[in-house]
């Protein structure tokens, strides 16, 4: 059986390892906090000690890291992925990236003759959990096809949309209009609850309304019950509208709405929010301070 290296063991990577072991895929993980390796050591799984060591002799390399600064190391440092992997080998990258990045990743990959795809997912930790999440894929898509038994282990479905640095574009947008839904709802819940709306009633009828999402059904019962316990935490979310503002600068298209939403965040993050779920912007925006 072939090796899986898996790079990146937080709350969302530890849960997609976990898939893949239990699909029967034979593993070796790396994370920079070695405390969170332990729990796969007792389990039987092969850890590693740098982020080549996990990529060493594996026929796929799957990474999800915080952002380009963390990806940059573990595919590019003196460590990383790209440098160790075999040739012929597929690096699954399912961190939220810089477009640039993901380019640059992959022509470095290219040039030892490995694949390279940017396949950030959309769904949070109850998805990653069950399988449920989906894979927005930029690269080749031979690849994807030849790693498509990793995608159906750890999610619903891997949709490819063009070459390497397109599933990081679509993720960036797909985190812009999400962030941008989040900060809306914590001002309508600002105004439903000083005009003393019952608010059961007021998630029901938004939820039945036109902006009904799912960001309706599970952010804004958060806020309402003062639950920021982080299912996607607000200092990523920050960064990734910083990414898609840089986007959308490189692009030469205006971005008022996201440079907006950005600040929101911004100020959160800056007020200690960060670590807390995204919809905490709606402390900031409140002028509360976050429950004990």
């Amino acid at each position: 059986m072939s090796i899986v290296g898996f790079v990146g063991l937080g709350a969302m990577g530890s849960r997609m390892a976990l898939n893949l072991h239990q699909a029967g895929h034979k593993l070796r993980v790396w994370n920079r906090d070695r405390t969170k390796m332990k729990p796969f050591a007792e389990k039987g799984i092969e850890t590693a000690d740098s982020p080549g060591a996990a990529a060493r002799d594996a026929r796929f390399v799957v990474s999800i890291v915080a952002d380009d600064v963390a990806s940059r190391e573990v595919m590019l440092g003196a460590s990383g992925v790209v440098g160790t992997a075999a040739q012929g080998a597929i690096i699954i990258d399912s961190s939220t990236n810089s477009p640039a990045l993901a380019r640059e990743v992959a022509a470095a990959a290219a040039g030892r003759g490995v694949a390279y795809l940017d396949a950030p997912v959309l769904g949070s930790l109850a998805q990653a959990q069950s399988h449920e999440l989906v894979f927005v894929v930029g690269g080749a898509q031979a690849a994807l096809d030849q790693a498509q038994p990793l995608f159906t282990a750890m999610g619903r479905f891997a949709r490819h949309v063009g070459e390497s640095g397109a599933g990081a574009t679509l993720k960036l947008i797909n985190n812009m209009l999400s962030g941008s839904v989040t900060a809306a709802l914590a001002e309508a819940a600002q105004i439903a609850e000083a005009a003393g709306l019952d608010r059961p009633a007021v998630m029901e009828i938004l939820g039945e309304g036109a902006a009904g999402s799912r960001l309706v059904k599970t952010k804004l019962p958060k806020i309402f019950q003062r639950d920021f316990a982080p299912l996607f935490q607000l200092a990523l979310m920050e960064k990734d509208l910083r990414y898609f503002l840089a986007l959308a600068q490189e692009l030469d298209r205006p971005a008022p709405i996201a440079a907006l939403v950005r600040s929101q965040y911004h100020a959160a993050r800056r007020a200690q929010l960060g670590k807390l779920d995204a919809c905490a912007v709606f402390l900031q925006a409140a002028g509360e301070k976050p429950p004990a």
